[in-house]
Order: structure tokens, then C-alpha cells, then sequence
């Protein structure tokens, strides 16, 4: 399932939203607001919700991300971006893996990954109590972390954490930034001062703000020929 909110006149391509919560918590439900910079801009914003642990496992949620992504696509056409927020920022890169879900049709359109206070790495989570609700092995574990595979060529990556936030967040932030552009992505990780965890999505609601203007500029440019 998701949401879809489309701007007046014919959009400029597909902006999608992930919601995070851990892969255990909240839906699409919440974030709707979040739309509102992307669709003054233009352009049509997709939010998908999922099904939560331990009901199923990240390796199945990230199937129904790329599935509610295609789903999107069919509807709306032109390049695509894709953000997400912490469990959601995992979801997206692994979009844009050598593995991904998404079809090849898809991939094609996907220009820009946008993972605000994303989780690359899943293996440290297996020393949490959060466990118990992943039900993560060691060897799932490395299997649906992005930082341990290859992204897709000719997709951006941006990596955008709060400079308030907890140390882990930072670190997997700069680590899947640092990997990727060793392996030839086009990658940029930037620590927004005076954020945290919470606050720092807000900036998917100006227009013109940095956080959009990072992610949108550069295609808006390319599919008008500027």
C-alpha cells in the first residue's frame, strides 16, 4: 500500500518517501506531511507503508518496499528519487544494490537515493535488545546490509544525518558514503548541525531548502537540458 500525492499539472517524476521506525513500528500514516516540499516542486510523492517485525523479516519488508516503489512507477512517469528516514534509509539503499527488488525498468529511472539517518550496516543490531524483535542472524544480518554490497552505477547517493544524533547514526551515515564511493558512486555525506534523530526529516518540507535542493537540483536540471 501506499499513498500518492500529486502536484498540479503533469509531474516532473516520482519522489518516494520510506517511513522508518526501526522495521517494528509506525506506517505511512504518519509522515504525509513530509510530501509537501517535493509536490510544491512538482512532483508526485509516493509513501508506502509495510508490514512490521517480527510478523515478517527485513528481507521481506525490503521485497515490499521495491514492490510499492513499481507500483508507483507504473502510475507515474519520468525519473525517480527515493528518500527514507532510519529503518526507511535502509530500505532505500538497498533499492539501489546490485540485488535490489525493483525491476529493471525501474532502475533505470532511479537517479538519486536519499538516506536520512539511515542503518547500513544490520550487524551491529544483533548486540541490541532490538533483536528479539528483527529475529536477525549473523547471517541475515550481512545478507540485507547495503554497506556490504555494490550499488547500482549511475545512481547518486546521498547520506544526510543530524549532527545532535547518536554516534551510531553518524557512523553509518559517513561508513556507506566513504564504501560506495570506493566502489565509483557519485556519493556526498552531510552532517546538518543542530539536528537529531527527529527534527532532521524536517527538511523534506522546504521547497527550496538544502535537503531538497541536494537531491532534486541536479536532476531537475538534467531532464530539462540545463
Amino acid at each position: 500500500m501506499f499513498d500518492l500525492f500529486l502536484p498540479e499539472g503533469e509531474p516532473r517524476g516520482l519522489f518516494v518517501f520510506v517511513h522508518g521506525g526501526y522495521w517494528v513500528a509506525l506506517d505511512k500514516s504518519w509522515w504525509s506531511h513530509l510530501a509537501a516540499g517535493p509536490v510544491a516542486r512538482g512532483w508526485a510523492v509516493a509513501m508506502p507503508s509495510y508490514d512490521l517485525c517480527p510478523d515478517v523479516s527485513i528481507e521481506e519488508i525490503t521485497a515490499q518496499v521495491g514492490t510499492a516503489i513499481t507500483a508507483a512507477a507504473a502510475e507515474v512517469g519520468g525519473p525517480i528519487v527515493l528518500s527514507g528516514h532510519s529503518a526507511g534509509g535502509h530500505l532505500v539503499t538497498s533499492m539501489m544494490c546490485v540485488d535490489s527488488p525493483l525491476p529493471a525498468g525501474v532502475r533505470q529511472r532511479l537517479r538519486h537515493v536519499l538516506s536520512i539517518s539511515g542503518l547500513h550496516d544490520l550487524r551491529p543490531l544483533l548486540r541490541t535488545a532490538r533483536n528479539e524483535q528483527l529475529r536477525m542472524t549473523p547471517e541475515s544480518a550481512a545478507a540485507n546490509s547495503p554497506a556490504l554490497k555494490e550499488p547500482l552505477a549511475g545512481v547518486a547517493l546521498t547520506t544526510w544525518v543530524g549532527g545532535g544524533e547518536r554516534h551510531e547514526f553518524l557512523r553509518q551515515s559517513a561508513l556507506l558514503s566513504n564504501i560506495w564511493h570506493g566502489l565509483g558512486c557519485l556519493t556526498e555525506d552531510v552532517v546538518e548541525p543542530d539536528r537529531h534523530h527527529f527534527n532532521v526529516i524536517d527538511g523534506l518540507m522546504d521547497t527550496h531548502g538544502a535537503m531538497l535542493s541536494t537531491v532534486l537540483d541536479a536532476v531537475e536540471a538534467k531532464s530539462t537540458g540545463k
